[in-house]
C-alpha cells in the first residue's frame, strides 16, 4: 500500500471510531504564517491563528473563542536539525493567556517524501491558574502529488499525527491530533493549505471530547 493510502486511512478512521464516545465540536481555525530567513541560519516565525466554534454538540450556532499571537526564533543546530524558542499570547474575551514556548525541530528528505519530527516543550501562564506543562510530540508527512519534488504551482498532502501530555496542578491529561491537508505552491515563497483538524482529549479521566477543525493555514516567506 501506499504511503499516501496509509496516511489518509489513518486520518479518516480515527475521527469515525471516536465520533460517538463522546462530546463534539465543529469549528473554523485560520492561520497566518510569516517567516523571516536570517543570515548565520537564524529564522524568525510569526504566526496568527483564530479559533471559532460553528457547532456544539446538536446547536448550530457562531461563536469567537480566541486568536494566538506567536513569534518564535529559530537556529540551525545540524544538516536536518534546528533548535527553536518562542512566546505566544492568547486573546480571549475573558482576558490574556502567555505561553513560553520550546521545540526541537528534525526534518529528513526522502525521494518522494519529507518527514518532520517535532519534540516540544510549553508552559502556559493565566491569572488564577496553576501553570500549566505540556510535552508534546508530532510526526509530519508531506508528499507532492506530481514528481519527486514540491515544486510552484503543484499540489501535495500533508498529514501530522501528534501526542500532547498536559499536566496542570494535580491534574493530567493526553490530547491526540490527526491533520490531513491539501496543499498548493503558489510561488517559490508562499503556499496554502486546507484540511481537517481533529483532536481528542479528556478520555482518560472522564467522557472523550472531539474537536474537528476545518483549516486554512497561508504561508508566506521573505528571503
Amino acid at each position: 500500500m501506499k504511503i499516501q493510502s496509509i496516511l489518509w486511512v489513518v486520518l479518516v478512521v480515527t475521527p469515525v471510531v471516536n465520533y460517538a464516545q463522546g462530546s463534539n465540536q465543529f469549528g473554523l481555525l485560520p492561520s497566518f504564517n510569516l517567516n523571516l530567513k536570517l543570515p548565520r541560519d537564524w529564522a524568525l516565525n510569526f504566526k496568527a491563528e483564530s479559533r471559532q466554534s460553528i457547532r456544539k454538540r446538536d446547536d448550530f450556532k457562531y461563536e469567537y473563542l480566541f486568536t494566538d499571537l506567536s513569534l518564535a526564533g529559530g537556529k540551525k543546530i545540524g544538516v536536518n536539525t534546528r533548535l527553536v524558542i518562542g512566546y505566544l499570547v492568547r486573546l480571549e474575551n475573558e482576558g490574556t493567556q502567555n505561553r513560553t514556548i520550546q521545540q526541537l525541530n528534525i526534518v529528513k528528505r526522502y525521494v518522494k517524501v519529507n518527514l518532520a519530527h517535532r519534540i516540544a516543550a510549553d508552559q502556559t501562564f493565566a491569572d488564577d491558574e496553576a501553570v500549566e506543562w505540556r510535552f508534546r510530540y508530532r510526526l509530519s508527512a508531506e508528499i507532492p502529488l506530481s514528481g519527486q519534488s514540491l515544486d510552484v504551482h503543484e499540489f501535495f498532502i500533508k498529514a501530522n499525527n501528534e501526542y500532547l501530555n498536559s499536566l496542570q496542578g494535580e491534574k493530567y491529561d493526553l490530547e491526540i491530533r490527526s491533520v490531513g491537508f491539501i496543499g498548493y505552491v503558489t510561488s517559490p515563497v508562499s503556499k496554502l493549505e486546507l484540511g481537517l483538524d481533529y483532536r481528542i482529549d479528556s478520555f482518560i479521566n472522564g467522557r472523550a471530547r472531539n474537536r474537528f477543525w476545518l483549516a486554512l493555514n497561508v504561508y508566506q516567506s521573505i528571503q
